[in-house]
């Protein structure tokens, strides 16, 4: 009985601290979340004449969010944004689907060559890539161009997400494809209508990822976008701040706005990357 009480206290211990780490690790999350929100329905007046640590705004208005669209081309970066990263998703998902099926499904020379390839090229800092695509892009006349920034965008996510979609095409029976040509489909089909359905979850994981990675991309949007008109949401809110003046909550309210896209893309997956998950197949 006393080794059995022992074993409940020690257990109820190991729950309580895990809860603590929990709730710790969601207060390190939430606190700056709230701090943006929070600190976009102030004014500047709230902002620089309040003392300490003032939690909570004496007058809360939202005709930042009113302004802001007024005296900053918003609607402009969130479109350049939108073209640049939606589009190298895109692509990039399709190409990195595509190539992941092919090296999952068949032999040939240099496979682990190409494999390791596409490893060795995330391993280099991405400051040593920029001026390599700055002069490729001049030379091509697409630099300061949206087009420019897709395919820049591109070229860097591809090969983990190649990787990402080799290591869940590997999870799925080759008996699938078998089974499919021996009814006379043809390669594409069988990738298109049989093993990508199957494939929901790992390639809504792949889609976020390139999402989130070019969205908050700041690096190459700067140095490649230098235009006004042609700055994405992410590089543009940087600009917001000069040696003049720095309007705190129209830079939280832009931060606001920016992540928006990024909430609207879990949403929307989440239901997919459930239903992928609990769709049935053959495990071998």
């Amino acid at each position: 009985g006393y080794y059995a009480m022992t074993k409940t206290n020690k257990n109820r211990l190991v729950l309580l601290l895990g809860y603590v780490v929990l709730i710790t690790g969601c207060l390190c999350v939430l606190l700056p979340l709230s701090w943006m929100v929070i600190t976009s329905l102030k004014s500047m007046t709230d902002i620089t004449l309040s003392k300490g640590l003032k939690l909570f705004p004496s007058g809360p208005t939202l005709e930042n969010f009113a302004n802001i669209w007024k005296e900053y081309p918003i609607a402009t970066y969130i479109k350049n944004s939108i073209i640049a990263v939606g589009g190298s998703t895109i692509f990039g998902v399709i190409c990195a689907a595509l190539c992941g099926y092919g090296l999952s499904r068949y032999e040939f020379r240099g496979k682990a060559l190409l494999l390791s390839f596409l490893l060795v090229t995330q391993m280099f800092p991405a400051v040593m890539k920029i001026i390599p695509y700055y002069k490729i892009l001049v030379s091509l006349h697409l630099n300061n161009t949206r087009t420019g920034l897709l395919v820049v965008y591109a070229s860097f996510g591809i090969p983990f997400c190649t990787w990402m979609m080799y290591g869940y095409f590997r999870s799925i029976p080759t008996g699938l494809d078998e089974a499919a040509r021996v009814d006379g489909s043809s390669a594409f089909y069988t990738f298109y209508k049989i093993i990508l359905p199957i494939a929901l979850p790992g390639l809504v994981a792949t889609v976020i990822y390139a999402f989130l990675q070019n969205w908050n991309e700041y690096m190459f949007a700067s140095v490649l976008m230098s235009a006004d008109e042609k700055k994405t949401i992410t590089y543009a809110i940087s600009t917001m701040a000069d040696a003049y003046k720095i309007q705190w909550n129209y830079l939280m309210c832009a931060a606001m706005i920016s992540s928006v896209p990024t909430l609207a893309v879990f949403t929307v997956m989440q239901k997919y990357l459930i239903a992928g998950m609990t769709a049935g197949a053959v495990k071998e």
